[in-house]
């Protein structure tokens, strides 16, 4: 499976993950982001950026709790909540957001 940007396929799981989190781009994400039915925002990269920042500082994907916490942490307490976040990303902001970051499926979601 994979995606095409820019003429470029990238390969991806059976879930539309990236195999390769070293070729993801802001294009690949927005690719990915048209077939999430997400249209980015400068609200959406924040999260997908602060994801990007995380993983490679633990290598691993948060889970929404801890998401949350640390977002508002780094971003303001306005954008800590459940609520903030599932509007950006409807589908489950971890598993959604980490998907167009280039990054695993969280540990945790289904």
């Amino acid at each position: 499976m994979g995606i095409e940007v820019n003429g470029k396929t990238y390969e991806t799981d059976e879930e539309g993950y990236l195999t390769n989190l070293g070729e993801w781009n802001e294009d690949v994400a927005a690719a990915i982001a048209v077939e999430e039915k997400i249209d980015m925002t400068q609200n959406h990269w924040e999260v997908v950026n602060f994801l990007r920042e995380y993983y490679n500082e633990y290598q691993i994907a948060p889970a929404v709790r801890v998401l949350t916490k640390a977002i508002g942490k780094k971003l303001g307490p306005e954008k800590a909540s459940n609520s903030y976040l599932y509007e950006l990303f409807p589908y489950g902001p971890a598993k959604q957001a980490c998907k167009i970051a280039g990054l695993p499926k969280p540990t945790g979601c289904v």
